[in-house]
C-alpha cells in the first residue's frame, strides 16, 4: 500500500450521468478507497456547444445519490484554458506540433478518396512541413505522431495492446478558435492532477496510444491504464435508451435504492467468488483489477429488480419510511409536506417490504393503509362481498368494537372464535375482510393488516362493506 494512488472520474456534461459513466465512477472510487488513495472529480466541459450547467448539476446529484463522494473537485476544464494554451505553445516551439490550414471540405474530400482506395482514414500530413502561414485562415494545431514503430499499452485489465504508429493520425490538439481538444486536455489535466491510474471504458482504448505519445512528448511518466469492458443490452448491442432507462436519475425516479444500483453496477464486469450481494465496506475491501473480466458485461434489468427487492427487504423500516415519502407524494397517496406519523409508517412498511420490488410499488401498496377509503376490485367484490360473508362481517365488526385489547394475538382469538362458531375455515372470514379493508385480495397477513390499520379505520371499512352487500 506504499504506492500513492490518485484516480479521477472525468465525465462530459453533455447529458445525464448514465449507467456506463456511473460504473466507471464507481470502479475509480472503489480502487481509491481500497488503496487509501484520492478520488478526483473533473468535468470535461470543453465542448461548449453541448455542455450545460444543468447536466453538471445532474452529474453531481447522481454521484451524491450513489454515495460516490469525491476527495477533490469538481474541477472544470473551461477554467483551465490558459494552462492548455501553454502546453500547446510548448509543443509548437519544440517542433512537435504544427499549424494545419486544411479546410473541413478539403479534409472530407480526402477522406472519401481514401475510402474509395481502401486506405486508412487519416490526415495525409499536407501541412506537416509547411514553412509559411496561409493568409486569412485560422489554423488548427496538429500533434506530430511518429510514423514508424509501435505504441504499446500495458493495460491492467486487457494486458498488452499494440498499435502500429503508421495507422495513427496527426491529431488536432487545438481548434481554429483556439480551444483545446479532448486528447490534449485529458493528458494535461492528468499530469497536473498527478493521476496515477486511469480507469475508464474500453471505448477510450483507441485514444490511449495518442495520449501516450503526448506524455512522451512532454517528458512525463505515463500513468497506469485500466480499460473496463463495455456494457451491452440483452441483444448484445451497446447499451442505449432502447434497452430501458440508462441514466442514474431515472433509476431514482423508478424507486430503486442507491445501494442496490451500486451493487448491480459493480457486478457488471467484476466478481468475487459466487457472492451476489455486497455491503459497500465489502466492495471496498474486495475490489481489485484481478477480478475484472475482459468480456463485455450484459445489462439485465430483471436481475437489477431482484437485487433491489433484496435491498428493500434488508433495509431498516425506519429508513424505508423516509425513502418512500417522496413516492407517496408522487403517487398521490399524501400531499407534499403532509404530517406523517413516522413510527406508524415504519410499522406499515414492515408488513409490505417483502412484497415490494421498488419504492413505487411500496408507495402504491401503502395506499390502503393511508387513504380514508378504498375502491373495490370488481371481481374481488363479487366473489367475497356477498350474502355468505355478510353475517360473518357483522359479527366481526361487533367483536372488534368490544375488544378490550387491540393487538394481533387478540385479533387471532376473535377470528378463531367466529370461525369455530360458524364451523367455517379462517379464510372464509379473512378473505372478505381483506377485500373490505384493501379493496383487493392481496395484502399482508390479516392480523397484522388490521393491527396497522387500527380499530377505527377497520370498523369503518367493514361497515362500508356490509352496506355495499345490503
Amino acid at each position: 500500500m506504499t504506492e500513492k494512488v490518485r484516480v479521477r472520474f472525468a465525465p462530459s456534461p453533455t447529458g445525464f450521468l448514465h449507467i456506463g459513466g456511473a460504473r466507471t465512477a464507481l470502479f475509480n472510487w472503489l480502487y481509491a478507497k481500497n488503496r487509501g488513495g484520492t478520488f478526483v472529480l473533473r468535468i470535461e466541459d470543453t465542448d461548449r456547444s453541448r455542455s450545460t450547467d444543468e447536466y453538471i448539476d445532474a452529474i453531481n446529484e447522481g454521484m451524491q445519490w450513489l454515495g460516490l463522494d469525491s476527495d477533490e473537485g469538481p474541477f472544470r476544464q473551461t477554467e483551465r484554458f490558459e494552462i492548455y494554451k501553454k502546453y500547446v505553445d510548448t509543443l509548437m516551439n519544440e517542433g512537435k506540433a504544427y499549424h494545419c490550414y486544411c479546410s473541413p471540405e478539403e479534409l472530407e474530400e480526402r477522406r472519401k478518396e481514401a475510402m474509395s482506395q481502401g486506405k486508412p482514414l487519416k490526415y495525409n500530413g499536407k501541412c506537416r512541413s509547411l514553412k509559411e502561414p496561409v493568409p486569412g485562415v485560422n489554423p488548427v494545431v496538429r500533434f506530430k505522431m511518429p510514423r514508424e514503430g509501435q505504441t504499446v499499452v500495458d493495460d491492467l485489465i486487457k494486458g498488452t495492446v499494440s498499435f502500429e504508429n503508421e495507422q495513427l493520425d496527426d491529431l488536432i490538439i487545438q481548434r481554429s478558435d483556439g480551444t483545446p481538444t479532448y486528447n490534449l486536455t485529458v493528458v494535461v489535466d492528468d499530469v497536473d492532477m498527478e493521476i496515477t491510474h486511469i480507469i475508464r471504458g474500453d471505448d477510450h482504448l483507441n485514444n490511449t496510444p495518442k495520449q501516450l505519445q503526448l506524455y512522451k512528448a512532454f517528458g512525463y511518466d505515463v500513468p497506469k491504464f485500466a480499460h473496463l469492458p463495455m456494457i451491452l443490452g440483452s441483444d448484445k448491442a451497446r447499451l442505449s435508451k432502447r434497452h430501458g432507462a440508462t441514466s442514474v436519475t431515472a433509476y431514482y425516479d423508478m424507486g430503486y435504492l442507491p445501494e442496490a444500483l451500486v451493487n448491480y453496477l459493480v457486478r457488471l464486469g467484476w466478481s468475487y467468488g459466487d457472492q451476489e450481494v455486497f455491503t459497500k465496506d465489502e466492495l471496498i475491501q474486495y475490489f481489485s483489477f484481478e477480478n475484472v473480466g475482459k468480456a463485455a458485461a450484459v445489462f439485465n434489468p430483471e436481475k437489477l429488480l431482484w437485487l433491489n427487492q433484496q435491498y428493500i427487504i434488508n433495509t431498516p423500516p425506519e429508513r424505508l419510511a423516509e425513502l418512500v415519502i417522496p413516492f407517496l407524494v408522487k403517487e398521490g397517496v399524501i400531499v407534499e409536506d403532509q404530517a406523517v406519523n413516522m413510527q406508524w409508517l415504519s410499522k406499515a412498511v414492515t408488513t409490505l417490504k417483502e412484497r415490494s420490488r421498488t419504492l413505487i410499488e411500496l408507495a402504491a401498496s401503502l395506499r390502503y393503509y393511508i387513504a380514508e377509503d378504498v375502491e373495490y376490485d370488481e371481481k374481488a367484490k363479487k366473489k367475497f362481498l356477498n350474502e355468505k360473508s355478510r353475517g360473518l362481517l357483522v359479527e366481526l365488526k361487533k367483536g372488534l368494537q368490544s375488544m378490550t385489547e387491540f393487538n394481533e394475538a387478540e385479533l387471532k382469538k376473535l377470528f378463531t372464535s367466529i370461525a369455530e362458531k360458524h364451523d367455517v375455515k379462517l379464510g372464509k372470514i379473512a378473505q372478505p375482510t381483506r377485500v373490505a379493508l384493501t379493496g383487493g385480495t392481496q395484502s399482508p397477513g390479516i392480523f397484522e393488516l388490521i393491527d396497522v390499520l387500527g380499530r377505527e379505520k377497520t370498523v369503518k371499512r367493514i361497515e362500508k362493506a356490509i352496506g355495499t352487500i345490503q
